[in-house]
C-alpha cells in the first residue's frame, strides 16, 4: 500500500497549502504578515582529489549558511517591524543600537485548512538587515502599500514535537 505522507490523517492526499501560516516573536503573533520567503540552508561543497587517482573529485560538506528570510505585510499603524528594525539602527546611528535585544528567536507555524498548527519551525538569533518603511508609491496603481523586513537568521530547526493534527 502506498503511503501519503500523513500518519494520523491517512485519508488525506493533498499536501498543506502555503497560505495558512503565522509568525511569532516575543511570545505573540505578529499581525498582518502576508508573505514569508522560504527557509533555506546551503552547505558548501569541498572538493579534493586523492593522490594517484586524480581523475575525479571527492566531495565533502563544508560551511553551512542560512539564507535571509523576508516578511511583508500591508502598512498599518502597528509598529512591530519598525521597532525591531530600529533596535539595529536608528537615525541617531551607532549610539541608538540595542546590543542586548536586537536578535530574536522567531517561530513560523504552518497550518492546515482548519487553522490547526501542522508544522512549526524555530528560527534562531534573527535580526533585521533591511527595512522598507514605505514602498514605491504610484498614483496610477491599484495596490496595497506593503512594508517589509529582511531578517538574517543563524539557523532554523523543525519542531518534531508538533504532532500532525487530527482532522476527522
Amino acid at each position: 500500500m502506498a503511503t501519503t505522507g500523513f500518519t494520523v490523517n491517512t485519508h488525506r492526499l493533498d499536501p498543506y497549502k502555503n497560505f495558512k501560516f503565522q509568525v511569532k516573536w516575543d511570545g505573540r503573533t505578529v499581525l498582518g504578515i502576508s508573505k514569508v520567503s522560504s527557509l533555506k540552508r546551503t552547505t558548501e561543497v569541498v572538493k579534493h582529489r586523492s593522490g594517484g587517482d586524480n581523475s575525479f573529485d571527492h566531495k565533502s560538506p563544508g560551511r553551512t549558511s542560512y539564507e535571509a528570510v523576508t516578511m511583508e505585510r500591508g502598512i498599518t499603524h502597528d509598529l512591530e517591524f519598525e521597532k525591531w528594525a530600529n533596535l539595529v539602527h536608528t537615525y541617531q546611528g551607532d549610539p541608538g543600537m540595542d546590543l542586548v535585544n536586537y536578535k530574536k528567536d522567531l517561530v513560523l507555524e504552518v497550518m492546515n485548512e482548519r487553522g490547526q498548527v501542522a508544522l512549526r519551525y524555530f528560527m534562531f538569533r534573527c535580526w533585521v538587515s533591511e527595512f522598507t518603511a514605505v514602498p514605491d508609491l504610484d498614483g496610477n496603481a491599484n495596490a496595497t502599500a506593503i512594508e517589509n523586513i529582511k531578517i538574517e537568521i543563524e539557523g532554523f530547526l523543525r519542531d518534531v514535537d508538533t504532532a500532525e493534527p487530527a482532522e476527522g
